[in-house]
C-alpha cells in the first residue's frame, strides 16, 4: 500500500468532475432516439457556448454544449495553443501588457492569435458559426503584467477583435435586449420576460463601487464554472461556496448565503501555477524563460516519488511563499494590480499569494527546484510540486477563516492545472477535509464559466435543477422577480 493510499484509506476520495467529451451530432442524434413514439416529449435543447481566453500559459478556446433541461455540460473540443509561441508585437503596435512570463502583448498580436485558435477549434468539433454557435464569452488570466487593473480591457478588446476576424457575429458576444432576439430553439428556454441581467451570475452579485482587483472576472468565471461542472455529481455546490483557480496565476472567491443573490465577500490573486513553473525551471530540462511545470509532468514518474521527502521539500520551498490577508496602502500583491481600500468599502477581503514581494523571489524558487532535482530526482520534484499547492490552499483557507469569512457550511471548490493534476486533490483533500464537508474538483472550471455566464446573460435557467441560490432550497425566480419588482416600482 502506497503512502497516499495509507493516508486516504481513512477518508473520502476526492470527487474530480470531468466534461463528458461530446460532439453535438452525437448530442443530437441521441435526444432525437431517446422520444418514444405516441410520447410527446420534445428532444433536448443544446446551447452551445465558446469560451476563448488568454492566459499566462494556455490561450483557448473550450466548445461546450449544455443541455438545458438539466444544465449537464458536454465538451465539444478544447483547442490549446501555448501563449509563448503568440507572435512578438510589430514596431509600429502598442505593447499594452505582459504575461507573468514577460511575453508582451498587442492588440494585433492577440487578435492574430486568437482569430487562430477559435477557427481551429470550431473545425475540428465540425460546428457552423452561424446556425450552431450560440455565445461566446472571451476572458483572460493575464492580469499580472498590467500597470492597473483597467488595462485588463484592452486585452478583452482585444479577444473580441480576434473572435471578429474568425467572423463571429457580433450578436453573438452580447446579451439579447428580449426573448425574440434569440433563436426559435432557445426561446422558450429564456426568462427574459420575468427578469432581466443585472449583473448577477448564478445567484452571486459582484463587489459594489470600483473595481478592486484585475482579475475580478475570472474569479467570477471560475466559480460560476464550478457550479456548473458539480452538477455532474452528487455535489450541491451552490450558496455558501468558495472557489479556488490554480491556472499560472491565483483566482477564486469566497461567497455568502445571502439571498435571493449572495455576496462576494471573499477574493483570491497572486501567483499559483507559476510557482510549480520556477521550480520546474530550475531543473535545466525546461526553457528558463518560457517553460511550465506541464512539460514536466508524467504520471508513471510520479509513482516513483519519495512522497516523505517532497513534503519535507515543499515545507522549505514554502518559506519563500508569503500568503495573507492583502495589506492596505499597495497596488499590486503576486504581481496583480489591485485596490485594498476599494475591496474594503466593498466589504471584500483579498487574500493573497505571492513569492517575495511581487515575485522577486521566484528566482530563489527555481534555485530551489534545481537544488531538490539533483538531490531527489524527478518523481520527488514532481510529488513536491503538488504538495506545494496542497499546502497553499491550507494556508488560504486558514487565513479566510481566521477573518472569518468563510460561511458555515460552505462547500470547496477547486479548478486550474496546479490544483487538480498528479496527486493535488488527494493531498487537498487531506488538508481540507475536517473543514469542509463537500469538496469538488473540476475540469477546465473557467471554461464552463464562460459557458454559464452566457445563459445568465439571457436568462435561461433551469428551475427544477437550479444553478443559483442556496444549497438545498429551490430556485430563486420567484425572489427575484419580487427584488427587481420592488427596484423597479420605487
Amino acid at each position: 500500500m502506497s503512502f497516499l493510499d495509507k493516508i486516504f484509506k481513512k477518508g473520502p476520495k476526492p470527487i474530480i468532475a470531468k466534461s463528458h467529451v461530446q460532439k453535438l451530432d452525437k448530442l443530437l442524434a441521441d435526444s432525437r432516439k431517446a422520444q418514444s413514439p405516441g410520447i410527446t416529449h420534445e428532444p433536448d435543447v443544446f446551447y452551445v457556448t465558446a469560451s476563448v481566453e488568454l492566459g499566462n500559459t494556455t490561450t483557448k478556446c473550450v466548445l461546450i454544449a449544455t443541455n438545458l433541461n438539466n444544465s449537464e455540460s458536454y465538451l465539444l473540443d478544447k483547442t490549446v495553443r501555448m501563449t509563448r509561441d503568440i507572435r512578438k508585437p510589430k514596431k509600429n503596435e502598442k505593447v499594452f501588457g505582459k504575461t507573468v512570463w514577460g511575453i508582451e502583448l498587442s492588440k494585433e498580436a492577440v487578435s492574430e492569435m486568437i482569430k487562430e485558435t477559435v477557427l481551429k477549434s470550431l473545425k475540428k468539433a465540425n460546428i457552423d458559426k452561424i446556425d450552431d454557435l450560440d455565445f461566446v464569452v472571451r476572458s483572460t488570466g493575464v492580469t499580472a503584467g498590467f500597470s492597473t487593473a483597467e488595462e485588463a480591457g484592452q486585452l478583452i478588446i482585444a479577444l473580441a477583435d480576434g473572435c471578429l476576424d474568425a467572423d463571429i457575429p457580433p450578436r453573438k458576444m452580447s446579451p439579447a435586449m428580449s426573448v425574440s432576439q434569440l433563436p426559435d430553439r432557445l426561446q422558450k428556454y429564456s426568462l427574459l420576460e420575468n427578469v432581466m441581467f443585472d449583473g448577477a451570475v448564478v445567484g452571486v452579485i459582484p463587489p459594489k463601487g470600483k473595481e478592486s482587483v484585475a482579475n475580478e472576472m475570472e474569479g467570477e468565471l471560475v466559480t460560476a464554472g464550478i457550479k456548473l461542472g458539480a452538477k455532474w455529481t452528487d455535489v450541491d455546490f451552490r450558496n455558501p461556496c468558495v472557489s479556488i483557480d490554480f491556472g499560472s496565476t491565483l483566482a477564486g472567491r469566497i461567497v455568502n448565503n445571502n439571498e435571493p443573490y449572495a455576496n462576494t465577500v471573499g477574493n483570491f490573486l497572486g501567483l499559483a501555477g507559476v510557482i510549480a513553473d520556477s521550480l520546474a525551471k530550475g531543473t535545466g530540462q525546461v526553457d528558463k524563460n518560457n517553460g511550465a511545470a506541464l512539460d514536466l509532468y508524467s504520471d508513471k514518474l510520479l509513482k516513483k516519488a519519495d512522497h516523505k521527502k517532497a513534503k519535507e521539500n515543499a515545507l522549505k520551498a514554502h518559506e519563500l511563499i508569503d500568503i495573507r490577508k492583502v495589506p492596505m496602502g499597495v497596488t499590486r500583491f503576486g504581481t496583480v494590480p489591485l485596490d485594498p481600500e476599494a475591496a474594503e468599502a466593498a466589504g471584500t477581503t483579498l487574500i493573497g499569494c505571492d513569492v517575495g514581494e511581487n515575485g522577486d523571489k521566484l528566482q530563489d524558487l527555481m534555485d530551489l527546484g534545481h537544488e531538490f532535482y539533483e538531490k531527489d530526482g524527478l518523481p520527488t520534484l514532481l510529488s513536491t510540486m503538488d504538495y506545494v499547492s496542497a499546502m497553499i490552499v491550507d494556508r488560504l483557507l486558514k487565513v479566510a477563516f481566521e477573518e472569518g469569512v468563510i460561511t458555515e457550511g460552505s462547500a470547496l471548490g477547486i479548478t486550474g492545472r496546479a490544483g487538480i493534476t498528479g496527486e493535488k486533490p488527494k493531498l487537498i483533500l487531506e488538508y481540507v477535509q475536517d473543514k469542509f464537508e463537500n469538496v469538488v474538483f473540476v475540469e477546465d472550471g473557467l471554461a464552463l464559466g464562460s459557458a454559464i455566464m452566457a445563459r445568465c446573460m439571457n436568462s435561461m435557467g433551469t428551475q427544477k435543477t437550479p444553478i443559483g441560490g442556496n444549497q438545498g432550497e429551490r430556485c430563486i425566480l420567484k425572489k427575484r422577480m419580487q427584488t427587481q419588482n420592488s427596484k423597479f416600482s420605487k
